[in-house]
């Protein structure tokens, strides 16, 4: 047996099956389309309504310490942290005169008795509480809690902030708090999703005409894409009568509908071209488009589908939610380019012939960049490398942070009022740490306790029921009976505006070292960040590990070959570090925030770089699916390692480049967005992309392979002496 012969993936021994039902398709087209095009219909009627039950998911990590007192909290105390916030502005007069302290006050008794409203305290309500106060005295606070569903609560936070917001008299006043800037974040996004769509839709259908130079092709494949969002869209529907699903599901939806519809269409219809240029008829054209190109489709769906769906391991709605969506879209992609597109391609017949020809591959631009490379691979690869390298030195200063009203644009209601708080207040008590002790029984050491936790670093006031506390002296006496319940009680401690832009693990960690006379569960906003954060880190070794073996063995069922799945793990992860290098760059440290509109705050939230390395891992895999695939088959071919690397480059590179391209003006369109999040998915993601189909897969992967030489295709089943394909020639490497 030949040392480097290369073994079938058990995809080719099923290569009969493929043929078979790509026959099918192409006999019954006629069924086929119609009852296509009814399904199209369908799931674009039904996808239509999911952004209407799409929601953001509130932070919190279920089961963590501070779930559970936010339960106690509710439960026990009818009480919990505000998720609406009312500024209230008295111009240059004292929020203490008279006349504002009445209107104040009445205006707290109104939102009071609003229905939905379930508590309602402010500055004046709560005996002059200095946390209420701005440090000028001419601003103050009413907080407000909404209980209730997360989609019916901030609904009805909105009613709330539409009918009380405005000037009033002599106050004006201003809405924000949590769920204020979530449901403007849900707003934001929805309205983003609807621009791009106007935008992106007729950009890929120009781009596409530009590459096909035929309508109807541009048609068809922009028609899978949309099939894909709308199959998308379906399921998220129905997922959401089930579980709550994120708002910017849609948006990845959109993207990754368009971009895979576009990237699995140009692969099956340039190989359908390629086999009508050498005069076979139309339905084996069709037929071998399915099998060799529609193999490599498939596969590629694996690699994406298996790094998205790794998602749903993390316990959090939120990124859950892109599970679901990465899994459904490509599953319709799939559905759309290897039995609607065959079936359309079999109508439309010579029609659909192109230019392709099978003459002078070596003349190509990217056969010769490939030989260019294997001339001098350690000097090319070196080279680029070193660029990819310096790309990717900013993630070095990676710091992870927690996320605040700074998301929005900068105009935004509830911004507008986060950011006058933050200026104006020296702490925020909307974000205070509840301390709550169910079973405290004697509170004789109460007031002790309350006056120490006030003496904690980075805590501007300590309420209880003992009274409130400023840096050990207790400032109101106590007068409210809402801490108490049947031999319980809670005390809520203020961080300072200073600690709540720092490290709020070190705070809550010197609040819990403050010797309680009773045993106490932290709970609160800060608490809850936290314990989200937590429960977000702890997943990620397994989570990566997951997807990092899935996606080997897709790649070797791919290519028979251990190395080559490898060499793609490597080369996917130096495109990672190219997208986080530039998120670090401009959002982390700000660069460009002023071209792009936002805020940077110095700092990344978590849950979006693990998003994006799960979205970009997949597309980086998708791409090397595509390339190693069809150099695998040349090199069955001709036995020429350097040969197969140089036409396989050429055959691939230029579909890989054109989709690559659609992707990433596809999501840089959510970069002219209006929340920062997406502003780093469109930006991070097409930055990605594009590097990795030209530095990456042109440069570094040829001069891999070209070293690598004939361990590209070993494989250790060789070894157990279990049957293997013989090439059609032996050339030399």
């Amino acid at each position: 047996m030949p040392e480097n012969a290369v073994l079938p993936t058990s995809s080719e021994t099923a290569g009969g099956g493929a043929e078979r039902f790509a026959r099918l398709l192409v006999r019954r087209r006629r069924w086929v389309i119609a009852l296509s095009v009814l399904l199209t219909a369908v799931v674009l009627a039904v996808g239509s309504g999911a952004l209407g039950v799409l929601s953001l998911s509130r932070i919190a990590s279920p089961g963590s310490e501070s779930d559970q007192a936010r339960g106690i909290l509710a439960a026990e105390f009818q009480t919990g942290p505000p998720n609406l916030v009312f500024l209230i502005d008295a111009g240059d007069r004292s929020v203490d005169d008279p006349a504002v302290a009445a209107a104040g006050e009445e205006l707290t008794r109104a939102i009071a008795s609003s229905t939905g409203v379930a508590e309602a305290g402010s500055y004046w309500s709560r005996g002059d509480s200095p946390a209420l106060r701005s440090k000028d005295g001419q601003q103050a606070l009413i907080l407000v809690r909404v209980p209730g569903e997360v989609n019916e609560a901030r609904a009805r936070v909105g009613e709330l902030a539409g009918e009380f917001a405005g000037q009033r008299g002599l106050i004006d006043v201003r809405s924000g708090g949590q769920d204020e800037v979530f449901r403007e974040i849900g707003a934001q996004a929805r309205e983003d999703f609807l621009r791009a769509e106007v935008i992106v839709v007729p950009m890929v259908l120009l781009l596409l005409m530009l590459i096909y130079r035929r309508v109807s092709l541009a048609l068809i494949t922009l028609g899978v894409g949309i099939f894909a969002i709308g199959g998308a869209l379906t399921g998220l529907r129905l997922i959401a009568s089930f579980t709550e699903v994120s708002t910017f599901a849609a948006n990845l939806a959109l993207v990754m509908g368009i971009a895979l519809g576009v990237d699995y269409c140009l692969f099956v219809i340039a190989r359908f071209r390629e086999e009508l240029a050498t005069g076979a008829g139309v339905e084996d054209s069709v037929v071998t488009a399915v099998r060799t190109a529609g193999r490599t489709v498939f596969f590629s769906g694996l690699t994406v589908a298996t790094s998205l769906l790794a998602l749903l391991l993390f316990p959090l709605s939120f990124l859950r939610s892109f599970g679901y969506a990465g899994a459904l879209v490509v599953f319709a992609a799939l559905v759309g380019s290897l039995v609607i597109l065959p079936a359309v391609l079999a109508m439309l017949g010579q029609r659909a012939a192109g230019r392709v020809t099978n003459s002078a591959v070596e003349h190509g631009w990217w056969f010769r960049i490939a030989r260019l490379v294997m001339r001098r691979p350690l000097l090319t690869g070196g080279a680029v490398l070193a660029v990819v390298l310096l790309l990717s030195a900013p993630a070095l200063g990676l710091r992870f942070g927690l996320p605040d009203a700074r998301i929005l644009p900068a105009e935004a209601s509830s911004r507008i009022t986060a950011d006058e708080i933050r200026s104006n207040f020296g702490q925020e008590e909307s974000d205070a740490l509840y301390l709550v002790a169910p079973l405290a029984g004697d509170l004789s050491g109460l007031t002790s306790y309350a006056g120490r936790l006030s003496e904690v670093e980075g805590i501007a006031q300590v309420d209880s029921a003992a009274g409130v506390f400023v840096d050990g002296r207790q400032v109101i006496p106590p007068g409210e009976d809402r801490f108490t319940r049947d031999g319980g009680t809670y005390l809520t401690a203020t961080p300072t505006q200073s600690m709540l832009e720092g490290n709020l693990g070190d705070l809550v960690d010197r609040v819990r070292a403050v010797q309680a006379p009773y045993d106490v569960m932290i709970g609160g906003s800060p608490a809850e960040m936290l314990d989200w954060r937590a429960s977000l880190t702890e997943r990620i070794p397994l989570v990566l590990g997951l997807i990092l073996l899935l996606s080997f063995g897709v790649l070797y069922l791919a290519t028979g070959s251990v190395l080559l799945p490898l060499k793609a793990t490597v080369l996917n992860l130096l495109s990672l570090g190219v997208m986080f290098g530039v998120m670090v760059w401009v959002f982390q440290q700000g660069h460009l925030s002023g071209v792009l509109g936002f805020t940077p705050t110095g700092v990344l939230e978590a849950s979006m770089p693990l998003l994006m390395f799960c979205i970009v891992y997949g597309l980086s895999m998708d791409y090397e699916v595509f390339i190693v695939s069809r150099i695998r088959e040349e090199y069955l071919r001709t036995g020429d390692s350097s040969l197969a690397v140089a036409t396989g480059l050429q055959r691939t590179a230029p579909l890989v480049s054109t989709a690559a391209t659609v992707l990433a003006l596809s999501f840089a369109v959510y970069a002219t967005g209006g929340v920062v999040y997406l502003k780093m998915i469109g930006v991070g993601m097409a930055v990605a992309v594009l590097v990795d189909a030209t530095l990456i897969r042109g440069v570094l992967l040829p001069a891999f392979m070209k070293l690598a030489g004939r361990a590209n295709w070993w494989t250790p089943t060789v070894r157990l002496g279990l049957p293997a394909v013989r090439r059609e020639s032996r050339q030399p490497q």
